[in-house]
């Protein structure tokens, strides 16, 4: 597209003949490029900001809002966005002359109908970012001028490019900012983050800033409850829908759990975890096990297309990492709580020594009962692995509470779990490293516990555990041929 096609020579003297000159060229749409390429150095900025360059380009966009000049209305986007790039002067210029109600038209006049809308709307908010990395004033004025409302029509259109960058400006906004973040954490912003859940729910994110969002709002804001239940599908009067038992849950939930799983792991012992968090996802665990369907095999891993089944996958990877925390010293709120006795206090071991209990042991372990020599006797639950990795899942959690704490060493051996984790130390083509699990387990409940060791040692052999498989904790069970009794002795 050249010059020609468009109306430029509408545009007036006083826009067009600076860009020409600063420029060195003929044509508004070399110009643009030409001053694109300068602005890429920081010295091409500085230099730009010298001879004044960015006020002209803000009347430049205004002057652009017509269908047909969508493609010069990009370049001048693209560099307005340069221009702002760490160069104090412009970025100061930028808002002295008014450009975030100027971006704001822009965003108003091209709309969401068409790719070429996205790509612009696309180069606005990275205008936007860039600014608001100028200091608190900037942050301000973009958040006076787009919260909520334009942030939430933003946030509705359902694709990653413009998704990502939203992120990128509402974040940028909020850094640094105790008021901001108290909005988006607030009555008003949560719908905000709750649109962009729905839209990167459907279309996926490519950037780490709608994490980084989740992280504040969920973790440090601690406002997770209040963002999972704006999930909920809404009646015609804008309420939440009650819910039937087994529509307990939407795809968005299972998503938010999913995300927040993966920052959780990804930033292990580097996150706060409050409290209230921590319950609230032991209470979706239960919730999510009262409602599932046990009947069907899932050969699939997380996620399963199964809601409910994700939900209650991944509030277990979700409490596998809080509880891996112990060793670390463990979550503490205020200083004194520590999470992890939180959770078991409220019976999550209970909880997961019942699903344990109640599934079919591994493969291993069955074909060892039909060959045992009382099969007739042999009995289990029928219930079974609700995706691939859920019964590992359960044993993580399990293993990573028991870390040197003797209560859970005890209460697992006063439920009688022992033998059950004795036989989770075995391979699982359905549970992928599960005997690692099994054996990181096993050794947390034996490390500096008399009494689970002489449970051990004194267990008599059958084909429903695997004993032998302790020895990768550095111990070994010795049998008495006659009385078929075992002791543990360590191997050295």
């Amino acid at each position: 597209m050249d010059d020609a096609s468009l109306p430029v020579f509408s545009l007036p003297e006083n826009i067009l003949q600076p860009l020409l000159t600063a420029s060195n060229s003929s044509t508004l749409e070399k110009a643009l490029k030409i001053l694109i390429d300068v602005s890429r150095s920081p010295d091409g900025r500085s230099d730009l900001a010298f001879k004044n360059v960015l006020p002209t380009v803000l009347l430049l966009c205004q002057n652009l809002c017509y269908p047909s000049a969508s493609h010069l209305l990009f370049l001048s986007l693209k560099l307005l966005r340069n221009l702002c790039a760490g160069e104090a002067a412009n970025q100061k210029s930028f808002i002295e002359e008014n450009g975030v109600k100027i971006v704001l038209h822009v965003l108003n006049f091209v709309g969401f109908t068409s790719d070429s809308d996205y790509v612009i709307t696309r180069m606005a908010l990275q205008v936007l970012a860039n600014v608001s990395l100028a200091g608190e004033d900037h942050q301000r004025a973009i958040w006076h001028q787009f919260f909520p409302l334009k942030f939430v029509e933003i946030a509705r259109v359902q694709k990653r490019e413009t998704c990502d960058p939203l992120c990128m400006v509402i974040y940028a906004c909020c850094t640094g900012s105790h008021e901001l973040i108290d909005g988006l954490s607030g009555d008003q912003g949560l719908p905000v983050m709750a649109e962009i859940l729905q839209t990167t729910s459907a279309v996926g994110f490519g950037e780490d800033w709608f994490k980084l969002l989740l992280s504040i709002i969920c973790l440090e804001e601690n406002q997770f409850p209040q963002l999972f239940s704006k999930l909920c599908p809404l009646d015609n009067s804008g309420n939440c829908k009650s819910v039937q038992p087994r529509g307990a849950f939407v795809s968005e939930q299972a998503f938010l759990l999913n995300v927040l799983s993966k920052i959780l792991n990804e930033r292990l012992g580097d996150v706060f975890v409050s409290n209230d968090f921590a319950l609230c996802v032991l209470d979706l665990l239960r919730k999510a096990t009262g409602v599932v369907d046990s009947v069907s095999r899932r050969k699939s891993g997380l996620p399963t297309g199964s809601t409910v089944v994700d939900v209650l996958g991944y509030s277990l990877t979700i409490l596998r990492d809080i509880c891996s925390c112990d060793g670390l010293g463990g979550f503490k709120e205020g200083g004194s709580v520590d999470v992890v006795d939180s959770l078991l206090s409220s019976g999550l071991l209970e909880l997961l020594l019942r699903l344990l209990h109640d599934l079919e042991p591994p493969a291993m372990i069955r074909k060892a009962m039909k060959q045992g020599e009382n099969q007739e006797r042999t009995t289990y639950s029928a219930k079974l692995c609700l995706y691939e990795g859920f019964r590992r899942d359960i044993v993580a959690v399990i293993g990573n509470c028991a870390y040197r704490r003797k209560r859970v060493q005890d209460e697992i051996r006063q439920r009688n779990g022992i033998l059950l984790l004795l036989q989770q130390c075995v391979i699982d083509e359905d549970n992928p490293y599960l005997r690692e699990w099994g054996i990181w387990s096993v050794r947390n409940l034996l490390e500096g516990n008399a009494e689970n060791q002489k449970v051990v040692a004194e267990l008599e052999l059958q084909g429903s555990v695997d004993v032998p498989e302790i020895a990768g904790l550095g111990l070994r069970v010795e049998v008495d041929e006659k009385t078929r009794r075992a002791k543990l002795v360590n191997v050295s």
